[in-house]
Formats: C-alpha cells, sequence, structure tokens
C-alpha cells in the first residue's frame, strides 16, 4: 500500500477544484491506500466552522471533509503560519487537524510515496 499526501492550497469555493481533489482524495481512499491531507495557504479555509457557500450557489465542501473519517482519512495537517496568517487558530476548524511549522512541512512531505498537490 502507497502513502498518499493531497495538498490543497486554493481556498473551497474558488471554482471546482476543491470539489474535484475531494473527489480524487475518496476514490483513493476507498481502494484502501493511506490518504492524509495537508492544508496550506488559503487551503485552511476548507476546514472553516460556519460557512455557507449556497448563499453563493456553491456546493458544501465542509459536508464532504466531515465523511472523510468513513474511508479511513484522519490524518489532516494544516501549517501554522497558514491559519495565523489567515485569523484562524485550529478552534476555528470543523475536523480536528495536526499542525506542523511551515519549516517541517518538507520532513512531513518526505514521509510519502506520492504526493498530489494543486
Amino acid at each position: 500500500m502507497k502513502s498518499y499526501l493531497f495538498v490543497l492550497r486554493k481556498p473551497p469555493h474558488s471554482g471546482a477544484f476543491v470539489q474535484e481533489m475531494l473527489d480524487i482524495i475518496l476514490t483513493t481512499a476507498a481502494f484502501d491506500q493511506a490518504v492524509s491531507i495537508l492544508l496550506l495557504d488559503d487551503g485552511v479555509f476548507a476546514l472553516k466552522k460556519h460557512q455557507a457557500p449556497a448563499y453563493a450557489g456553491l456546493k458544501d465542501t465542509a459536508a464532504i471533509f466531515e465523511a472523510l473519517e468513513i474511508y479511513d482519512v484522519k490524518d489532516i495537517y494544516t501549517e501554522i503560519e497558514s491559519l495565523q496568517e489567515r485569523g484562524l487558530k485550529t478552534e476555528d476548524l470543523s475536523l480536528q487537524v495536526q499542525t506542523r511549522y511551515r519549516k517541517d512541512i518538507a520532513c512531513l512531505m518526505k514521509g510519502f510515496d506520492v504526493i498530489v498537490a494543486g
């Protein structure tokens, strides 16, 4: 079994990108692969609590993130600086995440067989 790290950098409601990545993540996990997610930059907004994308006619990706546990996707990482630069704390997120400092991200990435970034 290979270990996959999916890196999300874009905000959740900036088009179909995040939705498509989530579909790929769930498909990969459905085939019993080890899947983890790393949220960087504006990607941290994907887990922000109290989003209301329906007002803008967009799909709610937060519900899909909540389904990750069903697919055994439990390791979700975020960069501390990405949260701080956007005025967020881990308490502002809808799921538990593991935090890493920017200087430690490269070391984290080395632990995966496949990295899919967008």
